[in-house]
């Protein structure tokens, strides 16, 4: 560069003197960063002590939550307690057999399984007594009855309804209900009136289905 005059080197001088101070600026600037981050790890150490990096080898691979379980004994127990439902608007009349007594008996049981019923062929193991009771409560007694003397093996029970004499119109409330419900339970067989000397027109004695674990009898 060919200078012109000493103002032209006065010149160049002062620009290169400023180069400079920018550059030691810059230069101050980077210290002073490389201090502060050398006094932050410093810091760390002396808080945190002597550490080591955790060894990658030995990492636990935990195992993915499992979904909640499905409540399926709840749901069998649903199920079974719809299938046991029994209904107060179901008609037995239709499927009674026409006699004096009105008895009952599932397609394919022959009438002499009534006839021995009625002579009391099958001892009775159980007995119910529904007198009394609200319509709801003699149906859930009268299943919870029906499904427990089934579980433990019994064939024949007697189920006590009433002869409705301290009703209004000497009519028994139950008798009909009763011979519904006891139509809608699948353990249920057949069954008669009962004897006069077992409770008469005032009581059932019903044929239960075997029991596939009915104690064996030697």
């Amino acid at each position: 560069m060919k200078l012109k005059s000493l103002k032209d080197l006065q010149h160049i001088q002062q620009k290169l003197a400023e180069q400079q101070q920018v550059a030691a600026a810059q230069e101050a600037a980077r210290r002073e960063s490389e201090r502060r981050a050398r006094a932050e790890r410093t810091l760390f150490i002396r808080a945190a002590g002597q550490v080591q990096p955790i060894r990658r080898h030995g990492r636990v691979d935990l195992a993915p939550d499992q979904p909640a379980p499905l409540p399926v004994q709840q749901q069998l127990d649903e199920q079974r307690v719809l299938q046991e439902a029994i209904s107060d608007e179901f008609d037995a009349a239709t499927l009674l057999d026409i006699d004096d007594a009105l008895s009952f008996r599932r397609p394919g049981v022959g009438t002499d399984v009534t006839r021995k019923l009625r002579r009391g062929a099958w001892s009775i193991q159980g007995e119910i007594d529904l007198h009394g009771l609200r319509r709801e409560d003699a149906r859930e007694a009268l299943a919870g009855f029906i499904r427990e003397a089934h579980r433990r093996g019994w064939r024949c029970v007697r189920v006590v309804h009433g002869k409705g004499l301290g009703s209004p119109g000497k009519t028994p409330v139950l008798k009909g209900k009763v011979q519904g419900w006891l139509i809608q339970k699948n353990e249920v067989m057949a069954f008669v009136q009962a004897r006069a000397d077992e409770g008469g027109a005032g009581a059932l004695v019903v044929l239960l289905k075997p029991s596939p674990v009915a104690p064996v009898r030697g």
